[in-house]
Parts: C-alpha cells; structure tokens; sequence
C-alpha cells in the first residue's frame, strides 16, 4: 500500500517532459545545421575533441536528477503494515436542506453557506466518530454513507446546492426515515443533526419521528434564518430577481423555530438557534460528550513511512558524478572509448 504526500507537484513532472522534447528538437536542430555547414569528417578535424555522446549524457542526468528531485517533493509513502483498530465512537448522520428558501441571505453570508460553515466546524472537533450525509428538500437523498473519513465528508459537503433536488419544499418526513435508515451498525449510538430554515412540514412528520425513536436516534436540530426572514434570490439572465407567489408579491421566507424543537424534543435530542457558529460547536460537542460511545472496527493502513530520500539522495549522487564528465574529449576516456565514440 502507498499514498503520494504532495499530490499538488506532480505538475512539475510535466515540465520535466517538456524540457525532453525541447533537448531532443535542440539536438536534431543542431544536427541539422552542422551538416549544412560541414561534413562530419569536417567537423571532426575542426573540432577533435569533442564528444558526441557527452552532451546526451550529461542531459540525460540532468534531467534524470530533475525528475527525481520532482518525486521527492511528492514524497510517496509506503504502508509497513494493515492492522484493524478498534474505535470507540458515536454515527452522526447530518440531514441537511438544500431547498431554494436556503438562499435568503437573513443570515450572512446565506443560510446554505451559514449551514456548511456550521457542519464543517462540528465536523473538525469530532472525534473518530462515523458521519454521514443525507440531503433534502421536497424530497430525501443519500449523499455520502457512513465514513470515518472527515476529509471526504467536508469535500462532499462543500458540493451541495439547492440544484440538487428539483421538488421544492421541506420534506422532513422523508429526511428523518432516510437519515434513520442511513445508519448500518445497529448497536452504535446514533445521532442526527438536523439543520434548517423549519419551513413547509409534511403532514407524515410525526411517523417519521415514531421510526427514529424506535431506531434509538437522538435529532439535534439546528436552526438557521431569522424569525424576520428574508426573500429568496434567484439567478436569471437579466441578474438576481426575488421568488414571487402568485399574487406576484415577494415571498418573504421565515425561521419557524417551533417545527424543529418539536423535532428535537420528540427524540430527545435538543434544538440550537445556528447564528453564533463556536457556540454551537461547544453545545454540541459537549451533548456528544454523554453520549455513550461504542466500538466499531475500521481496517486502515496503520503507518507510512516517507520514501523522499531515496529519490532526493539518487538526485545528488547524478549531480555529483555530472561534475566528471566533461562535454569535450578526454585523454584517458578516449583511450578507454568508454561511449563507443567512432575515430
């Protein structure tokens, strides 16, 4: 097993390609032209001690030495071993709303960007729980399975937009059973946080909140918006228009609390105002902190060891031996005829 350390140099190689073929059209250019200006019988007697083969050579190291130095900056690793570690932990699905009222900009910058700051902070200080993602608005969707890796969850997490659902709406109904059935360990401790503006509820609510409950899964529910509200932005071709009803008045979309402590209190669980981002982190982190951890087992690569040293000592060792070879003739070399140089 081996992973690359700096993913973010291996352009370089590119650059190292480049200046191949560039040698390589210098050399044939350079050819090209000697033989117009002389023969090579010519060349030989004007300039006896040069090499042919040196200046390959001496690229060929350079380039070599350049190469290597590239794949140091990389440092590729290489696992010693696989072992399976034991973790203790809590699975926490994040349901999050991805409908269009997410756009209101009542809460800086907006309420979808208030909300992906607010999950990426809770997900930077949690500990080796297990998270997930499950989007909605008129209706529920899977967006990343239950995973250890944080890293992925907060690239996944960056890529929801409230393009993702064509049904417009709040369907907590349907986020709840999705999310309740997203966990896949029956006998781990289960959280969902929950975050929203609260608006436009199904009438199924509370069958959904009946299945969680009977799956143990405590809803923490975080809301985000003003009780004030705000419209809700929409892009066209003439710039940024406001959604409109029927009577083509504004729509003002609003903060309702109440649906979403109704939620949390139903699964007892507890429902946060999302507008001061650490507090929320502390409050959560420490409602995670009573909650019962249990062990789960999570085969990963247990150590790498770095490799850029072979590869930076083997560019040092071409630049060394570089510095005895010349380009022209040498005495001894030409009696060893070591590159098979024609007299």
């Amino acid at each position: 097993m081996w992973e690359l350390d700096n993913k973010k140099y291996l352009f370089l190689l590119l650059i190292v390609a480049i200046l191949v073929l560039v040698f390589v059209a210098d050399m044939l250019w350079k050819k090209k032209k000697q033989q117009s200006f002389a023969t090579y019988k010519a060349m030989k007697a004007l300039a006896p001690n040069r090499s042919k083969n040196k200046p390959i050579i001496k690229a060929t190291i350079y380039l070599l030495a350049l190469a290597s130095i590239v794949i140091a900056l990389v440092n590729p690793k290489i696992g010693t071993k696989v072992v399976t570690v034991k973790r203790q932990g809590v699975d926490i699905v994040f349901t999050l709303d991805v409908s269009k009222s997410m756009l209101a900009q009542d809460m800086a910058p907006d309420r979808l960007s208030k909300m992906k700051q607010l999950v990426s902070q809770i997900i930077n200080n949690l500990g080796p729980d297990r998270i997930g993602i499950v989007g909605y608005a008129g209706t529920a969707f899977p967006m990343l399975p239950i995973t250890t890796d944080h890293y992925v969850a907060k690239m996944y997490l960056q890529t929801m937009n409230t393009d993702m659902v064509s049904s417009q709406g709040t369907a907590f109904e349907d986020a709840i059973y999705v999310a309740s059935n997203f966990y896949d360990n029956p006998n781990t401790s289960k959280v969902m946080i929950l975050i929203s503006d609260g608006e436009d509820h199904g009438e199924e609510m509370d069958s959904a909140i009946k299945i969680a409950k009977e799956k143990n899964v405590k809803i923490i529910t975080i809301g985000v918006g003003t009780e004030t509200g705000g419209p809700i932005p929409i892009k066209t071709a003439k710039g940024i228009e406001y959604k409109r009803d029927w009577d083509n008045e504004i729509v003002t979309t609003k903060l309702n609390p109440s649906t979403l402590k109704h939620i949390a209190d139903a699964t007892g669980g507890k429902y946060y105002y999302g507008s001061n981002t650490q507090e929320i982190v502390d409050l959560i982190k420490n409602d995670l902190s009573k909650i019962e951890k249990t062990d789960f087992e999570d085969q990963q690569i247990a150590e790498y060891q770095a490799q850029y040293q072979w590869f930076l000592g083997f560019a040092f060792l071409l630049i060394f031996i570089d510095l005895f070879i010349l380009e022209r003739k040498t005495i001894w070399m030409k009696k060893l005829n070591l590159f098979n140089e024609k007299e």
